[in-house]
């Protein structure tokens, strides 16, 4: 009699779900075959603004943009929530090799570079092959040169190779600051060989003064190694006159989808709405905007949802996260976010999902991985973290779910001239839209409580 007494209470959460879950895969099919927003939010961004680097003119041109967009779309509560940052933009930018083979190179500044006089300067290159050998060559190796740190990045469909290889842009302009040299150069953080040199963030440790630093372009750096490899002394004339700008405003743009039970939490989902100012941003991250914003717009006209659905458009991510950070420390009080999920690797097909939720919701990590099965996405054994903007609020104890993007070919254009409209396929993009659909169909109406796995460990 217990048992029939414990399936009679479980039956209607049961049918739920089912019920649910049909809703799911209607939305999920008809998004494949038919979503068109998605498209017009990224052709839109990428025409009518194009690049929108961080604490700009052209960034707030992108806020109002997409709050005209989302508010034409239907979203509540559509605001921006402004912040203030630092910002630094770039400057003129040519490398010549001046001896034994005079030759110009092709570069580019990485954020917060520091910059050579107007004139340029004129230096001895010294070359290493990893940043590891830069810190064990003594100072007097490195005191008034211009130091070229080379290495070769593999492309990988989870793009792991980009924190490893990343070490000669990150750390390096501040080791090569300390050792006394007068600009360093590095072999651009690529999987493509395009002559377009890829930028980046980088951010002068303490005790560094900042260095002209600056990125290769993939074949430009094989050309240096190869002139270096002669044995002769090898000298460049190095021009980048970047500088910063002050104080300035960024900010998220925020909207909604109002949900029926305020009690049941809100799901926060989004991408970044600044980009590098080399190309336009398409792939970083316009597509990753449009993706959650068209899904949440698919839900939105389905009916309410239980949970309200919170799209963010982040402002100043490239430069260091500093929207993620602005909207974690604004609203973490509230204490209501239960869900988080980014989209910000480009708009490849998504291949795998993976779960940050406690054991109690095993089954609904289950719904979600069976819905994205026809989409050919894979369940992985990894744990989701959120990205850079979202993340703050997995590390404060909200559960996450990652929807991994095909990073193959990411990183042929990823920070470069080249991130422009052309590299994005609509049928992926649709494939991208139809899983966000299904994964926040089943989230939003859940009839359990979702909960987080265990708290990450601290960034």
């Amino acid at each position: 009699m217990k048992k029939l007494i414990l399936l009679a209470l479980a039956l209607p959460s049961l049918a739920s779900a089912q019920s649910i879950g049909g809703r799911a895969a209607e939305l999920r099919d008809a998004a494949l075959n038919s979503d068109t927003v998605a498209w017009d939010f990224v052709e839109g961004l990428t025409t009518e603004v194009g690049q929108r680097l961080a604490g700009t003119e052209a960034e707030a041109r992108a806020r109002e943009w997409a709050v005209r967009r989302l508010t034409g779309l239907g979203f509540s509560n559509v605001r921006i929530e402004t912040f203030d940052m630092p910002v630094w933009v770039r400057g003129e930018e040519s490398a010549e090799i001046v001896s034994p083979f005079p030759q110009r190179l092709v570069l580019t500044a990485l954020g917060n570079s520091g910059a050579t006089p107007p004139r340029g300067i004129e230096a001895e290159v010294v070359g290493f092959d990893s940043v590891a050998a830069l810190e064990a060559a003594p100072d007097a190796a490195v005191r008034g040169k211009i130091v070229f740190i080379d290495h070769h990045m593999m492309p990988t469909q989870d793009g792991s190779g980009y924190g490893q290889f990343g070490a000669p842009r990150r750390q390096g302009p501040t080791i090569a600051s300390r050792k006394g040299a007068v600009g360093i150069i590095v072999r651009s953080i690529g999987t493509d060989h395009h002559r377009n040199p890829h930028t980046g963030v980088q951010t002068f440790g303490a005790g560094a003064e900042p260095i002209p630093a600056a990125a290769l372009s993939v074949p430009d750096a094989e050309q240096l190694q190869r002139i270096l490899s002669r044995g002769r002394p090898v000298r460049m004339h190095l021009t980048l006159t970047p500088r910063q700008t002050g104080t300035h405003q960024s900010g998220n743009v925020v909207a909604e989808v109002p949900g029926t039970d305020p009690a049941a939490g809100v799901i926060a989902i989004g991408g970044h709405l600044d980009s590098w100012d080399l190309g336009t941003g398409a792939i970083d991250d316009a597509a990753g905007v449009a993706i959650t914003v068209a899904a949440a717009h698919r839900i939105m006209q389905a009916g309410p949802p239980r949970r309200t659905i919170r799209v963010v458009l982040f402002g100043a991510e490239e430069p260091g996260g500093f929207g993620g950070d602005s909207l974690y420390a604004r609203h973490r009080d509230e204490n209501n976010v239960v869900l988080v999920g980014e989209s910000d690797f480009g708009a490849d097909r998504v291949w795998r999902v993976e779960f940050s939720l406690a054991a109690a919701n095993a089954a609904l990590a289950d719904r979600i991985a069976a819905s994205l099965a026809p989409l050919g996405i894979l369940r992985g054994p990894g744990s989701a973290d959120a990205g850079t903007d979202l993340g703050p609020y997995r590390r404060g104890g909200a559960a996450a779910i990652d929807l991994n993007q095909d990073g193959t070919h990411y990183f042929d254009y990823h920070h470069t001239p080249d991130d422009t409209l052309d590299k994005i396929d609509p049928a992926q993009l649709r494939q991208n839209v139809a899983a966000w659909t299904a994964m926040l169909a089943l989230a939003a109406d859940a009839p359990e409580r979702i909960e987080p796995a265990g708290a990450p460990p601290a960034r």
